[in-house]
C-alpha cells in the first residue's frame, strides 16, 4: 500500500518535472520567435542583399522578351512582349552545337578534377609518411601562381601535342587535379574518424576499398562542392576557349557570346535583345544545378575545413 501511494507520488512528480520542462522549451521558442530591431535591421539587411545580387538576372530575363527598341528602357515588366528573341536567337548563332560542346567539356573538367583531386587529397590525410606536409605546403603554394604566368608554358605544351583547336585543353588537364579543390578535400578527409578506417583495415580491407566505400560516401557534401565549383567554372570559362578554338564548330558557350558580342553588339548591328537572350539560355542551367544541389553545397561550405 505504502509502496503503491510512493509510486504514484514519483509518477506525479516526473509529470510534473515534464510539464515545467515543456513550458521552458515553449517560453525559449516564443523568445526566439519574438521580433526585435535587431532581427528586423537583419532582415532588411539581407533583404537589400537579396535585391542587389538577384537584379541583374531579372532585368536580363525581362530584356530579353523586349523588342530591340525597348531592350534598355530599364522596365522590368516588358512593354512589348515578345517571343521572336528565343527564336532569332536559334537561327543566328548554332547554340545547340555550342551547348552541347561546353556540356561535354564541363562534365569531363568536373569529373576529371573531383577524382584526381580526392585520391591526391586521401593521400595527403590518410598516409603517414616523411615531408607529407611539406610537399602540401608546396601543392599550396602552387595557387599563388598567377595564371598568365603558366598561360605561355601550357599553350606550348599543348600545342606541342598538336592539340591547339581540340576540346582537350579545356578538359584534360584537370586529370592532374586541383590544389583547391585538394585542401578542400583533404580538410574534409582529416575530419573523418581514424579510427573508422582503422576497423576497416582489421576486417580485411584494402587501401582502395576503405578509400572507394568508406572514405568518398562520408565525404559526399565535399565532393558535390568540388563537383558544383568545378562545373561553374568549366561552364563560364572565357579564356581558354579564346586561347586554344578556332573553328566555329568547336566554340563553347562562352566562346560563342563573344563571338555574338562582336556580330550583334558593340561595332556590329547593335541587336542587343539576341545577345541577353543568349546569356539567359547560358545562365538557366547554372542556376537549375544550383537549386537541385544546394543541400549539399550549403553542408559542404558549412562542415569543410573544421578540422586542420
Amino acid at each position: 500500500m505504502t509502496a503503491s501511494i510512493e509510486s504514484e507520488a514519483q509518477q506525479r512528480d516526473n509529470v510534473g518535472r515534464a510539464a515545467v520542462v515543456a513550458n521552458a522549451g515553449g517560453v525559449r521558442r516564443d523568445r526566439s520567435k519574438r521580433i526585435t530591431p535587431g532581427r528586423v535591421l537583419v532582415l532588411l539587411a539581407l533583404s537589400a542583399c537579396t535585391v542587389v545580387f538577384i537584379y541583374p538576372f531579372v532585368w536580363l530575363v525581362s530584356a530579353s522578351f523586349k523588342t530591340r527598341a525597348e531592350v534598355f528602357d530599364n522596365r522590368l515588366i516588358p512593354k512589348t512582349f515578345t517571343l521572336d528573341n528565343y527564336v532569332q536567337v536559334w537561327q543566328e548563332a548554332p547554340m545547340l552545337l555550342w551547348l552541347g560542346n561546353t556540356l561535354l567539356v564541363t562534365v569531363l573538367a568536373a569529373l576529371t578534377v573531383t577524382i584526381s583531386s580526392s585520391l591526391v587529397a586521401w593521400g595527403f590525410s590518410y598516409f603517414r609518411w616523411p615531408g607529407r606536409n611539406a610537399v602540401f605546403g608546396l601543392v599550396l603554394a602552387t595557387m599563388m601562381l598567377p595564371g598568365a604566368v603558366t598561360m605561355i608554358p601550357t599553350f606550348l605544351i599543348w600545342n606541342a601535342l598538336g592539340l591547339t583547336g581540340t576540346l582537350y585543353p579545356l578538359w584534360a588537364g584537370n586529370l592532374f587535379g586541383s590544389a583547391f579543390y585538394i585542401f578542400l578535400l583533404r580538410q574534409f578527409f582529416l575530419g573523418l574518424p581514424r579510427e573508422l578506417f582503422e576497423a576497416a583495415r582489421i576486417d580485411g580491407a584494402n587501401n582502395w576499398r576503405i578509400f572507394a566505400q568508406i572514405a568518398l560516401p562520408l565525404t559526399k557534401p565535399a565532393i558535390v562542392v568540388t563537383l558544383l565549383f568545378e562545373f561553374q567554372a568549366a561552364w563560364t570559362d572565357l579564356m581558354r576557349p579564346l586561347i586554344y578554338l578556332r573553328d566555329p564548330e568547336t566554340f563553347t558557350i562562352p566562346r560563342g557570346l563573344k563571338t555574338l558580342v562582336d556580330q550583334f553588339g558593340f561595332g556590329g548591328e547593335f541587336r542587343w535583345e539576341i545577345i541577353v537572350t543568349a546569356g539567359v539560355l547560358t545562365t538557366l542551367p547554372m542556376v537549375i544545378l544550383f537549386f537541385l544541389g544546394q543541400k549539399h553545397f550549403v553542408e559542404g561550405i558549412a562542415t569543410t575545413g573544421s578540422k586542420g
